[in-house]
C-alpha cells in the first residue's frame, strides 16, 4: 500500500533514495536483479506527458477559454486553488481494493517482495524456503496472479450493497505489475501474465453499468526494483528516466483509456514533484483531460506534498485526526488491521469489527473526512467472505443512517462534551443536526450536552422510529432525551443510532 514514509507503523525503510547531502551510497543495494519484465525498454511518452510550449498549451485550452473554463497553470499555487467537485465531499464512503501479484503469496503484507528480497525479514524468508523451491522469483508469482473466479458484476453488487459511493482500485501497486495491458509494462501486466484480462476495464465497466459509484484508480509513482528508477535514484533524481518512460505514460494512458473520476497517486519514492512532473500532469488532467470537470485527486504527488498539495489530503495511512480539519480529508484504512493485501494468515481479531468500523465512519464524516475502507481480494479474484460481510453490514447501517451521512456537512461540535462516542453532523438546506450515538444508554436516557433546545420549537427523532421522542432541557445548554424501550428485534438497526434534532443551536 501507501509509501511506508506515511505509515503508522515504525518499520519505515528508505526505498531506492539517493542521499539528500550528496553522500547517497547505491540504492537498492542487496536487491535482487529484476527480470526483463521489470525493466522495459524506455519509451516515448505520450505529448501530454512532457512540457508544450505555452502557445501550444494555450492554442490547445481555446475552446475552454472561449467557455469561460478556468485554465489552471502547472504550479501548485494554481492547482492548489482549483475547488474540489462537490460530489467527493457528499460521497463520504468509498472502497479500497488492493489487488495484484502480492495476492499471491497472500503472506504478511502487500509489501512482501521488498521485505523479502530487500530487507530479508525472517519470516518472510523462512516462509519461502519452506514453501518455494529454490531460485524461485517475485516474478514467477505472476503466473499465478489467475482471477480465475474473478467476476466483476458480482464485485461490483457487493459495492453497491455497501453503500459506498466510490471505488478505487489498485491499478499498479509498487511492484509495477499493471492491471492492465500497458504498453508501458511489457510482460509485466494483467494481459499478458496470469489472469490475461484487463481487470481495470472490466471492473470499472461493471461498476458503472450495474452502480451509481464513481470509478476510481490508485497508481503507484515509484516501483521498487524498476532499474529505470533504481539508476535515477542513484543519480539523486538529477536523471528522470522513470518517470519519462514509465510512470507517467502510464498515469495518462488510464486516464485517456479509464476515465478515473479519482486518481489515488502515491509511492514517491522520496523524490520531489518535480522529479515526478506531478504539476505538469495534473494541470493537465484539470484542464484537457477527458474528466477535467468531476476528477479529484490526493496529496501524494512527490516528497513533501503530502497533507500539503493536492484536490483531499490523507496526511498518512489511517489517518483520522478526531477534530476538525479545514481542508477536505480522506481517511483512508483497512478491514485487516495490518495488511492492505490479503493475508491467507490472518487471524479472525486481526480485523475490525462491523462496530469498529461504523465508529470510524462516524468519526470520520463528523470532521469533515471521507473513509475509504480497504479490502484485499485473493489471487484467484474472491472477495474474502469476512470482506464481503464487513461491507454489506456497514451498507445495512447505512440503509438506516444514510442521511446523517451522505451530503451532511461538520456541525460547530464534532464530538458530545458530555456523553462519550456521541457525534454530530448536519444538513443546512434543512437545518437538521444528527447525533449520532453508538452505545444505548442502559437508563433509556441519553443526554447530550452541546445542543441548546428550544422549548416548543426543538424536536427529536430517532431515525427509522415513527414517533418523536420526548426530552427536557438542562438550562441554557444541553438536553436529556427519553429514547423508546425497545427489543433488540424492534431497534431500527445494529451499531449505532440517529438522533434528528430540529431548531437547535
Amino acid at each position: 500500500m501507501p509509501d511506508k514514509r506515511g505509515r503508522v507503523e515504525p518499520d519505515q525503510p528508505r526505498l531506492c533514495s539517493g542521499s539528500r547531502s550528496g553522500q547517497g551510497p547505491a540504492p537498492c543495494a542487496g536487491a535482487t536483479a529484476p527480470s526483463p519484465a521489470l525493466c522495459p525498454a524506455p519509451a516515448r511518452p505520450p505529448a501530454a506527458a512532457m512540457s508544450a510550449p505555452l502557445g501550444l498549451l494555450l492554442l490547445l485550452g481555446l475552446p475552454g477559454l472561449l467557455g469561460g473554463r478556468p485554465r489552471y497553470e502547472p504550479t501548485w499555487g494554481s492547482l492548489d486553488a482549483r475547488p474540489l467537485p462537490a460530489w467527493f465531499d457528499e460521497a463520504k464512503f468509498g472502497v479500497f481494493i488492493h489487488w495484484g501479484v502480492f495476492s499471491v503469496p497472500s503472506f504478511g503484507s502487500e509489501w512482501f517482495w521488498w521485505y523479502w528480497q530487500k530487507e530479508k525479514r525472517e519470516p518472510y524468508v523462512k516462509f519461502m524456503e519452506a514453501n518455494y523451491p529454490p531460485g524461485f522469483s517475485y516474478e514467477d508469482f505472476g503466473p499465478l496472479f489467475t482471477s480465475e473466479f474473478f467476476d466483476p458484476n458480482q464485485w461490483a453488487d457487493i459495492l453497491k450493497a455497501s453503500g459506498a459511493k466510490y471505488v478505487v482500485l489498485t491499478s499498479k501497486h509498487h511492484e509495477g505489475f499493471t492491471l492492465w495491458g500497458s504498453k508501458y509494462s511489457w510482460n509485466w501486466n494483467a494481459v499478458d501474465v496470469g489472469p490475461k484480462r484487463d481487470l481495470v476495464a472490466e471492473l470499472a465497466t461493471s461498476v458503472r453499468n450495474r452502480t451509481d459509484l464513481r470509478f476510481g484508480l490508485y497508481h503507484s509513482l515509484f516501483e521498487w526494483f524498476n532499474p529505470l528508477f533504481c539508476e535515477d535514484a542513484t543519480n539523486v533524481f538529477k536523471t528522470r528516466k522513470f518517470p519519462t518512460s514509465k510512470s507517467l505514460p502510464e498515469l495518462y494512458e488510464i486516464v485517456t483509456k479509464y476515465q478515473p473520476e479519482i486518481v489515488w497517486s502515491d509511492g514517491d519514492g522520496n523524490a520531489p514533484d518535480t522529479y515526478w512532473n506531478s504539476t505538469g500532469f495534473l494541470a493537465w488532467l484539470y484542464n484537457d483531460s477527458p474528466v477535467r470537470d468531476t476528477v479529484v485527486t490526493n496529496d501524494r504527488w512527490g516528497l513533501g506534498s503530502m497533507c500539503k498539495h493536492g484536490g483531499f489530503y490523507t496526511c498518512s495511512d489511517r489517518y483520522n485526526p478526531g477534530h476538525l480539519l479545514p481542508h477536505k480529508w480522506e481517511n483512508c484504512m483497512t478491514i485487516d488491521r495490518w495488511s492492505w493485501g490479503y493475508r491467507r494468515n490472518a487471524k479472525l481479531d486481526d480485523y475490525f469489527t462491523i462496530e469498529e468500523l461504523v465508529k470510524q465512519l462516524v468519526e470520520t464524516v463528523s470532521c469533515g473526512g471521507n473513509l475509504l475502507m480497504n479490502i484485499g481480494p485473493t489471487h484467484d479474484g474472491r472477495i474474502a467472505l469476512i470482506f464481503e460481510e464487513r461491507l454489506r453490514q456497514m451498507g445495512a447501517w447505512l440503509k438506516v443512517n444514510g442521511e446523517a451521512i451522505y451530503g451532511t456537512k461538520p456541525w460547530r461540535a464534532q464530538n458530545d462534551t458530555v456523553t462519550p462516542d456521541v457525534w454530530y453532523t448536519f444538513r443546512p438546506t434543512e437545518g437538521k443536526v444528527n447525533a449520532i450515538f453508538l452505545n444505548w444508554p442502559i437508563s433509556g436516557a441519553l443526554e447530550l450536552g452541546e445542543p441548546q433546545a428550544k422549548l416548543g420549537e426543538t424536536q427529536v427523532k430517532l431515525v427509522g422510529y415513527k414517533e418523536p421522542l420526548k426530552w427536557i432541557a438542562l438550562g441554557e445548554k444541553g438536553m436529556v432525551i427519553a429514547l423508546p424501550q425497545l427489543t433488540l428485534k424492534q431497534l431500527p438497526c445494529q451499531w449505532g443510532w440517529t438522533l434528528q434534532l430540529t431548531d437547535v443551536k
